[in-house]
């Protein structure tokens, strides 16, 4: 347990900087464990938390800005929250135990969890910054209001620069092209998303995005910004811009931490307790820096608001963070992508079993890694049947089947696991909702317990409001399960 809560007794004041993700997870997970804790969540947006993961379906159109909402307006009301929003702290006092806010207030802690997450960087592109400020004509893709930013710039024939071809600026750009915009991806590194995959895998996605009409301008940088016109790039080419997207990575928040004199390095240092070097304070998201994650994926978030939920509420006072297995998916229309694990592995090392299958002209490719016969890591791009099988081994750390071509294919599965056609075929160990650690067994209980429908099942287990990859999954669960329902004994 935290030393912080040690030998206290009920009524200890947690305050929670942070209203985005981690930190409305973290503040769901204290009240749904119960306790006696007064808990207060400042949070700098204007916005009730929201699904941060889901925005490029805002920006594509597919969702609106309440879709994506994760608490209505009165849920910290129901759940005797004290949460201020469009609150900004200015400065922490360790030693008085309290923070200070903008307008001059304090605010009392016994403990504290920093919840601040990451800001966009911008890169040095001549005229893109205006006295600290994005110029006329650009957003950064970050938050809600980006969004409405970047909705109201694009319509249909306005021509888009998207600055980062990692997972978000893809994810943007195929959602501007969806609607109707000319979009040009410019990536200063030779291949795309080359965090989470090799270059094979990059070369093949961008094949795919040059079909749906997303053009990928690879190893340049965009050397200045005209507004209006757009960029010209260090080659001395120019791509036409009516608005540019900057999606070229982020940085922790940190300032606060730093500021009080806690331990910052990339992110603010923590323990397997989420404690930075002060007892009385914990960092869990993107601001925290853990040996045993990456940032910028929600699934270590939540696992750590679990575990600090626990410490906090005395639920456990052994549980501990020890890292997270990310497997990346992108959220794209027509783009079925997961990647994870050892992904660099070249096919001649010998430290392990690699193998990888081609096919650009059908936007195919699957690579996979094996070390004792256990996948290690894969990358597999439009073979949806093969990603669920290949995540489901590493999942789980079961052996891989021997056919290792028929499993790239998706046409094998090991002994004992089921071809996940339908929903009747999954595994009831199978685990759907990845964000959340949410079984097919466990959607069933929720069924069972009174939860209908997509929407139903979120609530009562959490699936679906992560990445929301499991969404069809999880729909297809439900529709199975309602017709099992209205079928005559």
């Amino acid at each position: 347990m935290s030393g912080a809560l040690r030998d206290r007794g009920a009524g200890v004041r947690v305050v929670v900087v942070g209203y985005g993700m981690a930190g409305a997870r973290l503040a769901e997970r204290i009240r749904g464990k119960g306790g006696n804790v007064e808990l207060t969540v400042l949070g700098a947006e204007p916005h009730a938390a929201y699904n941060r993961i889901l925005l490029s379906s805002v920006v594509g159109g597919g969702l609106t800005p309440e879709m994506v909402r994760l608490h209505d307006e009165d849920w910290a009301r129901r759940h005797d929250v004290d949460l201020r929003i469009a609150t900004t702290v200015s400065a922490i006092d360790r030693a008085a135990r309290h923070v200070m806010l903008a307008d001059g207030s304090t605010v009392d802690y016994d403990v504290l969890v920093l919840a601040t997450g990451s800001r966009p960087w911008v890169p040095p592109t001549e005229g893109l910054l205006v006295d600290g400020v994005l110029a006329p004509g650009a957003a950064t893709f970050r938050t809600l209001d980006d969004c409405e930013r970047i909705v109201a710039a694009a319509a249909p024939g306005t021509p888009i620069a998207v600055l980062g071809g990692g997972l978000l600026g893809i994810e943007a750009a195929r959602g501007l092209a969806g609607r109707g915009n000319p979009v040009t991806v410019v990536h200063p590194v030779g291949h795309l998303m080359e965090r989470q995959l090799d270059r094979g895998a990059g070369q093949v996605l961008a094949a795919r995005l040059a079909t749906l009409g997303v053009e990928v301008r690879l190893g340049v940088k965009a050397a200045r910004y005209v507004p209006g016109d757009g960029l010209k790039l260090d080659d001395g080419s120019h791509v036409p811009a009516g608005f540019v997207v900057v999606s070229t990575g982020v940085i922790p928040e940190t300032t606060l931490a730093r500021d009080a004199g806690l331990t910052v390095e990339r992110g603010i240092v923590v323990d397997d307790s989420l404690r930075t070097d002060d007892a009385a304070i914990h960092a869990i998201g993107d601001c925290a820096q853990h040996p045993g994650t990456v940032s910028g994926l929600v699934q270590p978030a939540w696992e750590q608001a679990e575990v600090l939920a626990d410490l906090l509420t005395g639920t456990s006072t052994t549980t501990r963070y020890r890292g997270t297995a990310n497997v990346t998916r992108l959220k794209a229309r027509d783009v079925d992508l997961a990647a994870f694990g050892d992904v660099h592995a070249e096919v001649d090392n010998t430290d392990a079993e690699v193998l990888c299958l081609s096919d650009p002209t059908r936007g195919r490719y699957a690579k996979l890694v094996l070390r004792d016969d256990r996948v290690t890591g894969a990358i597999v791009l439009g073979v949806p049947d093969a990603a669920a099988t290949i995540t489901q081994l590493y999942d789980r750390g079961i052996p891989a089947p021997s056919d290792r071509i028929a499993l790239l294919l998706g046409r094998t599965l090991p002994p004992g696991v089921s071809v996940a056609h339908s929903p009747v075929d999954l595994p009831a160990a199978t685990t759907v909702c990845r964000c959340n650690t949410v079984s097919k067994s466990q959607l069933v209980k929720a069924w069972r317990g009174g939860a209908r429908g997509v929407s139903g099942l979120a609530t009562a287990t959490r699936a679906t409001t992560g990445c929301g990859g499991c969404h069809d999954t999880v729909s297809a669960i439900a529709d199975w399960l309602a017709s099992a329902e209205e079928t005559p004994a």
